[in-house]
């Protein structure tokens, strides 16, 4: 899956590679990726260096976008009597929070809503990780921490306000989000239990 890969420009051409070996199915996905990247190529070996960079870092947006789209697959589907938006994606630029790749579906019922994001292949991780996992900050954020499904989570709730955030870390590489507001612990809680980590792990 393109998961797998890092983004950069021999990332693409490697992409390439795999798809052409896989069959025609997934190489006519890739068109475009390989026509951008033969582009490129046309430009290097003409000495046009801007150029070709231009064109490797369209193709690296192709994959990301391509990415994203992967990742959409792992969103849940709507709960008993939870109706849902259409899931979205979109990769982020490194000039924006550090870049990603990012896929978000928003769950309703009555006045209450549930926005679950997954979000990979983001330079700040690490440090999202290093907070995660210090349970000073766990605490002096207002959350504890807690299993879900086997995973560590940061669980914040409200009982009060009925919202909540519930974080958790895939793989040591992929934060997954679960917001929610007019609503129970329990169904903040049973969104988070609706995701297949073992599939988002093997990303």
């Amino acid at each position: 899956m393109f998961m797998k890969f890092r983004l950069g420009a021999l990332t693409v051409l490697l992409i390439c590679v795999v798809a052409a070996l896989a069959g025609p199915a997934m190489a006519a996905q890739t068109d475009e990726i390989a026509a951008t990247i033969s582009e490129a190529l046309d430009h290097y070996n003409k000495g046009e260096f801007s150029a070709a960079v231009s064109s490797l870092d369209y193709a690296s947006e192709l994959v990301r976008q391509k990415a994203g789209t992967e990742l959409q697959k792992f969103l849940p589907e709507p709960l008993s009597g939870w109706t849902a938006d259409e899931a979205t994606s979109q990769s982020v630029s490194t000039a924006m929070l550090g870049g990603g790749i990012y896929a978000e579906r928003v769950y309703r019922k009555n006045g209450s809503s549930v926005t679950v994001k997954i979000i990979t292949e983001s330079p700040l991780m690490q440090g999202i990780m290093m907070m995660m996992t210090n349970p000073g900050i766990v605490t002096a954020s207002g959350g504890r921490l807690e299993k879900i499904k086997g995973q560590r989570a940061v669980v914040n709730y409200n009982d009060q306000a009925k919202d909540g955030t519930i974080n958790l870390i895939v793989a040591n590489r992929v934060l997954v989000t679960i917001e929610g507001s007019s609503l129970s612990k329990k169904e903040l809680t049973s969104y988070a239990e609706a995701i297949d980590y073992r599939k988002i792990g093997a990303l």
